[in-house]
């Protein structure tokens, strides 16, 4: 009887150790969304924006405009943090200022942007959005590298 339950749990965690698990082909490679232009991508936040709060044509188009723009303008942010990582040379201290400051400014200029095409009450549901987004992108950081624990 001992031999057939300790078969029996042999099997079992064999068969769940030999399921494959889906992996990526890169640490950083990104689903399906990777594979689609700018101009789709747009298009499907725009359409998303739409379900969310009930856009208007030209509330789309003028959106469409503006988030055109911020993806050109994170894009080329990538590429100069991708070239100043592959170089040797650190950034001082004044340089990561200017950096910072340069990104802060352009977030409050999308956002400038975004106040004038939605009305209250969209902005407000935009706003729950961003939040929301910005909670799941933290936690997904925090569970990605959790922090060391304290040892003393």
């Amino acid at each position: 009887m001992k031999k057939l339950i300790a078969a029996a749990l042999l099997i079992v965690g064999m068969t769940t150790f030999a399921q494959e698990k889906p992996e990526r082909k890169e640490k950083g490679e990104r689903p399906q969304i990777e594979k689609f232009t700018p101009e789709q991508r747009n298009q499907l936040r725009i359409k998303k924006l739409t379900l969310e709060l009930d856009l208007t044509s030209s509330q789309q188009q003028e959106m469409g405009k503006i988030l055109a723009e911020a993806d050109a303008k994170r894009e080329a942010g990538r590429a100069s943090h991708k070239a100043q990582k592959d170089s040797p040379k650190k950034l001082t201290a004044d340089e990561r200022f200017a950096r910072q400051n340069k990104m802060l400014d352009e977030k409050i200029a999308f956002k400038a942007k975004v106040k004038k095409v939605l009305n209250a009450d969209q902005l407000s549901k935009w706003e729950k959005m961003q939040d929301k987004r910005k909670l799941a992108m933290y936690r997904g950081k925090k569970q990605q590298h959790p922090r060391p624990e304290h040892r003393g």
